[in-house]
């Protein structure tokens, strides 16, 4: 039996920015409580939205004090605003990092006590509050599924709440929001949305549906990333990037995810690095080792992204998947290696004891011991 976890309202394409403000406004929300960053501040997106607010003479009040990886203290602020201003409504604006402390703030806000007190698997006894989450960025999906990590620096963990009151009532996805990108933002949500599609396609908890979206997003990933990495304006390809960045989230929200996201998890909250690269980089070598595991889905995955499978050992194309994973993210400027990043080899064993203790181990296509794991590090290294 599959269970299939989805916001109620999807919205993709063009324009759909005002249509997710009328159902804001015909929904008879009063007071809406904005959570992003400064940075989405500074460069107009969020006035783009509030100018929306404003039309139907909706309140609004601004927190903008999210911060790349959000922690504890940006929920617990989040949630002093969210008192203060009496909202009945939150609307994150961003990538991964407004979206999760949002989904923070919007589950502690109705279940009481502290982020903390949520880690782990459907912990909570009561919804979160409403929810709409708009997207600027192709590739974390965290608009709509039910995944939320939120930093404790205390532990340097990255605490992972998987949780189906987290998901948001309603995702938005409006590429128009998303021509603002930097290449390298662009590449790095990208490459993250590919790891999403590529881990929930060969999870053990994958199925048919999960199955027809990651495959079509890692297709579509091939073909539109590099144009977007290219050319940020081009409005056709960020449109085709915003439907498959959502199709691999149904996967991952559905089938869940792999070592890869376990071992960047460890990397990220070490180093405070950008997910989607650590993502990229590791992608490859972890899927060298899950490669025996399941060889005909790595073969129809290197197909997928243009390899030619015609004629060669079912084995051999299962490891052109990995080459192939490599190419994009070198041809979408990812480094190559975790080193070039500062990584320092002399914490391997550190960050092998801490994924093995990552939730998103256990949907892996080929377990690992913590020997494997180390050599994966090296291997990235």
């Amino acid at each position: 039996m599959s269970a299939i976890i989805l916001p109620s309202t999807n919205l993709i394409g063009r324009g759909c920015l005002v249509q997710a403000m009328d159902i804001i406004k015909n929904q008879e929300f009063k007071k809406v409580l904005i959570v992003t960053d400064s940075v989405l501040s500074e460069v107009g997106l969020v006035k783009k939205v509030t100018c929306e607010l404003e039309k139907r003479d909706i309140e609004f009040h601004v927190f903008d004090g999210t911060q790349p990886d959000p922690t504890i203290n940006n929920v617990e602020q989040g949630l002093d605003e969210l008192s203060k201003h009496r909202s009945d409504l939150i609307v994150s604006i961003g990538g991964g990092s407004p979206h999760d402390c949002a989904k923070g703030i919007a589950l502690v806000a109705t279940n009481g006590g502290s982020i903390r007190d949520y880690e782990g698997l459907n912990i909570a006894s009561k919804p979160a509050m409403p929810l709409i989450s708009i997207n600027t960025t192709a590739g974390t999906a965290s608009e709509m599924t039910m995944f939320c990590v939120i930093t404790d620096p205390v532990r340097g963990k990255k605490m992972a709440i998987i949780d189906q009151k987290v998901t948001p009532l309603i995702s938005v996805n409006d590429p128009q929001l998303m021509l603002a990108m930097p290449a390298s933002l662009t590449a790095a949500t990208g490459m993250d949305a590919l790891t999403h599609a590529v881990e929930a396609y060969v999870s053990v908890a994958a199925n048919p549906i999960t199955d027809t979206v990651a495959l079509k997003a890692i297709e579509m990933i091939a073909t539109y990333l590099p144009k977007c990495v290219d050319n940020g304006n081009d409005i056709e390809a960020r449109e085709q990037m915003a439907y498959a960045q959502f199709m691999a989230g149904v996967a991952f929200n559905n089938a869940l995810l792999g070592y890869v996201h376990a071992m960047a998890h460890q990397v990220g909250a070490t180093y405070h690095l950008p997910h989607g690269v650590c993502n990229a980089i590791l992608l490859p070598h972890v899927q060298r080792f899950n490669a025996p595991a399941n060889p005909t889905k790595f073969a129809e995955i290197a197909k997928a992204m243009g390899k030619d499978i015609d004629g060669v050992d079912i084995e051999q194309a299962s490891l052109l998947a990995a080459d192939a994973m490599a190419e994009l993210a070198q041809r979408t400027g990812i480094p190559a290696k975790l080193s070039d990043l500062g990584v320092d080899g002399n914490d391997i064993e550190m960050l092998a004891s801490k994924t093995l203790e990552d939730v998103c181990c256990m949907t892996n296509p080929r377990q690992a011991s913590k020997k494997q794991i180390k050599e994966i590090f090296e291997a990235a290294l």
